[in-house]
């Protein structure tokens, strides 16, 4: 790591207006004394020190050393919801079981609520060593403050060398608010998740809108927080024989204070979304107007399927955003997926990786959906979709 120094004494206003135009991020600004310095859109891409050395320069900046030895064991920051563990904490303690078989270290589980008994025994026979649950009538419902104090609690006592939380609602709220109380980093979103002898997490997720991967470490600070989403990950077989333990904890009083009072709970009516679905009949940029969707929407009856889109099909207004697939949107792992008209860009794949069967159908032979589709058509959907239709109907084999 590093930062970059600038040394702007004696330059004329011309050569400062050259050297503000230089950052493509509009990083470098004029300052109140005269002097040039880098506001917080700097992205450290040097370009800066490339062509005008003279004035911006990189100077290294020793970084601080952490005892990793001291830090040890993969956690899962599990939730409860609807009174069960959902389902992305259990595809979380799967991962979590592969990361510590690598290092050879314990994986444990962290869940707060109340009367969770259930819960907590669902964990262990998940694969968690150690359960590490805070019951308590303050914890029966989510609020941030008592939450955090009891996984900071739990950080403190156990010192698990990374935290993976769901990237649910609750969890972006908590993992964020968590990671801060440590001074440690937090990656969202992780689409892939590896583990390094010496305990570095490597955090993989996609970056500029889907452009690249980035692979994201925390080499000098413990615990390397990390959330994924609902899907990413498959659900692990349950122990048939498992052998972890349950260790009840509590916390004082004043730590379980909260300035948020629950007045009324009212529950929304259950519905299957995507995330559930086993059959998706997914549209995307190729479907021209906003009428031919009754066209997918056939397609998805015949096939008793639910429908679903890219982002700019949301952006349009021409589905309901619960029904986007992606980054942006839901992570779904159906047993078959038909994408039509889909150019197959990351933010999508990354949303979809998980399906069984994928069949593609598009015009554009190169499209990057057909790197990761198991059966690709090179065609108009337009005619692709009404002869499948056709073929249904005749109780023939797709």
């Amino acid at each position: 790591m590093g930062k970059i120094v600038v040394r702007s004494a004696g330059l004329s206003p011309e050569r400062k207006k050259e050297l503000i135009a230089i950052c493509p991020f509009h990083a470098i600004q004029e300052e109140k004394d005269g002097s040039l310095g880098l506001n917080a859109g700097c992205k450290m891409c040097r370009i800066c020190t490339r062509k005008a050395p003279e004035v911006f320069g990189f100077v290294e900046v020793e970084q601080p050393k952490i005892d990793k030895s001291k830090w040890r064991g993969i956690a899962v920051a599990a939730e409860i919801s609807a009174g069960r563990v959902h389902p992305v904490s259990l595809e979380l303690l799967g991962k979590a079981r592969q990361l510590a078989a690598k290092i050879k270290q314990p994986v444990y589980a962290w869940v707060a609520g109340y009367k969770i008994d259930e819960a907590a025994e669902t964990l262990r026979r998940y694969g968690a060593d150690a359960v590490y649950a805070y019951d308590d009538p303050a914890l029966e419902f989510f609020r941030i403050e008592p939450y955090t104090a009891a996984l900071e609690d739990f950080i403190n006592a156990v010192k698990p060398a990374a935290v993976l939380v769901g990237g649910t609602p609750s969890g972006r709220t908590l993992a964020p608010r968590a990671a801060a109380r440590f001074r440690t980093g937090l990656t969202a979103d992780c689409t892939v998740l590896d583990i390094k002898e010496n305990t570095d997490l490597e955090q993989i997720r996609p970056a500029f809108g889907g452009n690249i991967m980035a692979h994201i470490n925390t080499p000098n600070h413990r615990p390397q927080f990390a959330s994924v989403r609902y899907k990413i990950f498959p659900l692990p077989e349950m122990l048939q024989n498992p052998g972890g333990r349950i260790e009840k904890r509590t916390l004082p009083p004043e730590k379980l204070a909260s300035g948020i009072e629950i007045i009324d709970l009212e529950n929304k009516p259950e519905e299957i979304g995507i995330e559930e679905a086993e059959v998706i009949v997914a549209a995307g940029r190729g479907v021209k107007r906003q009428e031919d969707m009754a066209l997918i929407r056939k397609l998805a009856d015949a096939l008793h399927a639910q429908v679903a889109g890219t982002r700019c099909l949301i952006e349009a207004g021409w589905l309901d955003h619960k029904r986007q697939i992606g980054l942006s949107g839901r992570t779904v792992a159906p047993k078959l997926i038909i994408c039509c008209g889909i150019s197959g860009s990351v933010q999508f794949a990354a949303g979809m990786k998980g399906a069984e069967k994928i069949v593609a159908i598009n015009t554009d032979p190169e499209a990057s959906i057909f790197n990761i589709a198991h059966v690709g058509i090179t065609g108009d959907l337009y005619e692709i979709v009404p002869a499948l239709l056709k073929k249904i109907e005749q109780g023939e084999s797709l």
